[in-house]
């Protein structure tokens, strides 16, 4: 169906850009009637043309749809009527259209979880795959309560991952521009005046210098040629599986960081795992399906080995051990999960686990980066304080005695 960039104005009297699929003009000025909007102007777009397809959508949109869906199903309303509602309170402009094309989708003949899928860049496969278990099962509302709580959880560890990079990133970016105006406008300036003293330069103030004059010849590749070494490493990683893989599995084995990746990676598999065991989809498909979120090719390689294995015929403990993936205490919380026939509550365990060992590491690094970026900041003015300060202090010196 062609997708068509448009201009509205709502029932308040304002104009709203948008885009949305529609058959022709007539049926693009029908839907967005039934969006209660009115149609100015629309013209056929090319798909992924504009940002407004991609990225307009939050995870807060998400929660929101899943609570409200949740509440309304769960109070008996027709699915039609409570996507309607929903519609119409949705402020994002391009969620309410994705909603809008859902809801005729259903009244098409099409199922919730077919018409989601509709939309990958909005709605992951996962989550389709859960909505179509929830379907299948009669469960729906307990699927998408348990989609917002994870939905939930992922906003709250996306906040403390924002929380452990700001202060580096402000603390990061002072020093670099501190380090270029030392030493492209500063030391120059003093560099005159100290080889006029007539007196032996120190190590560290020869050093100072030479540094300086390096910034002051080649600012330009300072500065890209780690933007070129950034895109060229990004570029390589997509187009070369094996360097992809390096990539991730340095970043595993990366001082403090690494554990931290490692541990909020396993726990958004538990708990996707979890959310799609206690749906009723069968254990390898969970398996698959949380190798696309996983996000790490090291760890989907592990995740293809556990599948491999209990394919074979082996239990969830022996393949997920086999593959090195969890410490003993999480492998015994499976054992005794899947002994119980409650994998999906050892599982939400292990979770809860990880979750608690992420907060707890996330704290604990940025206790130790704070102190380590301001020692490097106060190291590095303090050498350049000695090494220009120091020549200037001993001639001060000589001339008192």
């Amino acid at each position: 169906m062609p997708l068509f960039t448009y201009k509205a104005i709502n029932p308040q009297g304002k104009s709203i850009l948008g885009q949305i699929e529609a058959l022709n003009a007539i049926d693009l000025e029908m839907r967005l009637k039934r969006m209660g909007l009115d149609l100015i102007s629309g013209n056929p777009t090319r798909r992924g043309g504009t940002l407004l397809r991609k990225g307009a959508i939050k995870r807060e949109d998400l929660i929101n749809f899943c609570f409200h869906l949740e509440q309304l199903i769960g109070a008996g309303v027709p699915l039609v009527e409570s996507l309607t509602d929903l519609r119409d309170s949705v402020e994002n402009p391009r969620f309410r259209e994705v909603i809008s094309g859902v809801i005729e989708s259903i009244q098409g003949g099409s199922n919730l979880s077919k018409s989601l899928s509709d939309y990958p860049d909005v709605f992951h496969p996962v989550f389709c795959s859960l909505v179509r278990a929830g379907e299948s099962t009669g469960r729906l509302p307990d699927v998408l309560k348990s989609l917002a709580d994870t939905l939930k959880w992922e906003d709250e560890l996306a906040a403390q991952t924002r929380k452990i990079v700001m202060y580096p990133a402000f603390v990061g970016s002072i020093v670099l521009i501190v380090t270029f105006f030392l030493m492209i406008y500063l030391v120059p300036q003093m560099v005159g005046f100290i080889k006029n003293m007539g007196q032996q330069i120190p190590l560290q103030t020869v050093i100072l210098i030479g540094v300086s004059n390096f910034f002051v010849g080649f600012w330009w590749a300072i500065i890209a040629v780690p933007v070129a070494l950034v895109i060229g490493i990004k570029v390589a990683a997509k187009t070369n599986p094996q360097v992809r893989y390096h990539i991730d599995r340095i970043k595993l084995e990366m001082p403090y960081i690494g554990p931290v990746l490692r541990k909020i990676i396993l726990s958004r598999f538990a708990s996707s795992f979890a959310l799609m065991y206690a749906s009723g989809i069968t254990v390898l498909d969970a398996i698959r399906s949380s190798e696309e979120i996983a996000g790490n090719v090291v760890i989907q390689e592990g995740l293809k080995l556990v599948g491999q294995e209990i394919a074979e015929g082996k239990n969830v403990t022996t393949a997920f051990q086999d593959a090195g993936m969890f410490p003993p205490l999480v492998v015994r919380m499976l054992r005794v999960g899947e002994s119980t026939g409650a994998l999906d509550t050892a599982l939400l365990n292990v979770s809860y686990f990880y979750n608690r060992e992420v907060r707890e590491s996330i704290a604990k690094v940025q206790v130790m980066i704070e102190p380590a970026l301001t020692v490097v900041l106060g190291a590095l003015l303090g050498w350049v304080m000695l090494s220009v300060l120091g020549p200037i202090y001993d001639v001060i010196s000589k001339v008192k005695v």
